[in-house]
């Protein structure tokens, strides 16, 4: 597998396995919106500000600011927030990135735990970047990171292939009702990439069990995957965990999308789980309730990628409009409209 390497810094044959254009392409984010995305959220010591959670850093908003300058064509700002993510969070040995990095906090990192959502974020888009840009330091980096993803957050436990949210305090022998699993932490689009990177079958497996725990996840009247499930038997709402359909399910639609995993009744399923009286929301898993309902258009933008899929529906003039508040959302609304200006450019 050694001339796997030059494939990869060739572009074309990698771009291809993940879905995505050849690096001529033009940038799928507009300059404008990328823009006003890092100066509301990107620093100028490279990290992204997650402005609504106590202005921390983590490896997941560093991967979203990674692959967002990715799609914008932006190589210094890629740089820029490279710089911050191995210097200040790849302090494993293993070369995974930790999970937070606090401001106010001293050591800045308090907890050195990985986020597997956020190494594998990170690994994709520095496979792409160095791919589009002939950047070989980016492709070792992303290298080790998804060898080591494999190696200390992909297990297999009952003839499942499972993503651990991070290589401590998971598992089955961390917890009683061990393995917990996040079902939002599965990017589907990356897989293929990471498969590239560190090659073994089991990414493929990943993705196929990963949609199939999807479709068995049915918690509750609306029938909602939990944030945290146990597959100790049946999956089921972790202990120690409230039983939500929470902020960071909302992305599952998208990533499944993205991923290009367009199982209908699946999407419907979800989009309808998650709406009330036609607004994105948060749900109580046990009385079906909404906990929060969600006006952002970052949020909104979720379903109505959904519905441009499944049938066409124009994305709202009102969502295509870019005015970041909050990072999380607004994070994946530019994630939505890259989508759908690429693959449905139809429904704009």
């Amino acid at each position: 597998m050694k001339g796997w390497i030059a494939t990869l810094l060739a572009g074309t044959a990698m771009l291809a396995l993940a879905g995505h254009p050849a690096p001529a392409q033009q940038p799928r984010i507009s300059g404008e919106a990328w823009a006003a995305y890092k100066a509301k959220f990107l620093d100028p010591g490279g990290r992204i500000v997650d402005n609504g959670n106590g202005n921390i850093s983590h490896s997941e908003g560093q991967g979203y600011g990674l692959l967002l300058a990715y799609l914008a064509g932006d190589a210094a700002g890629f740089e820029q927030i490279w710089y911050f993510t191995k210097t200040e969070l790849l302090l494993r040995d293993d070369g995974l990135a930790v999970w937070k990095w606090d401001p106010s906090a001293n050591p800045h990192v308090t907890d050195t735990n990985n986020a597997s959502d956020g190494d594998i974020l990170i690994a994709y888009a520095l496979a792409l970047a160095g791919s589009a840009w002939n950047r070989s330091d980016y492709i070792t980096a992303a290298t080790r990171m998804a060898q080591s993803t494999l190696e200390e957050s992909v297990v297999d436990f009952t003839g499942r292939t499972l993503l651990l949210p991070g290589a401590k305090g998971f598992s089955a022998a961390d917890r009683d009702d061990g393995p917990v699993v996040n079902p939002s932490y599965w990017v589907y689009e990356a897989l293929p990439v990471m498969a590239a990177l560190a090659p073994s079958d089991r990414w493929r497996k990943l993705a196929d069990d990963g949609l199939a725990l999807l479709k068995a996840m049915q918690f509750g009247p609306r029938k909602l995957p939990a944030e945290w499930v146990s597959l100790k038997r049946q999956p089921r709402p972790a202990e120690g965990f409230e039983a939500v359909f929470g902020y960071n399910a909302i992305r599952i639609p998208l990533y499944l999308l993205r991923g290009g995993l367009t199982d209908a009744p699946l999407l419907t399923r979800l989009k309808e789980g998650m709406s009330v009286a036609g607004m994105t929301a948060t749900i109580d898993l046990n009385t079906g309730q909404p906990k929060a309902e969600l006006s952002d258009p970052g949020y909104e933008i979720v379903n109505h990628v959904v519905a441009c899929v499944l049938d066409g529906t124009k994305i709202p003039a009102e969502a295509l409009q870019f005015a970041p508040a909050y990072y999380y959302p607004s994070t994946l609304q530019l994630l939505g409209l890259a989508y759908v200006g690429e693959k449905h450019p139809e429904c704009l």
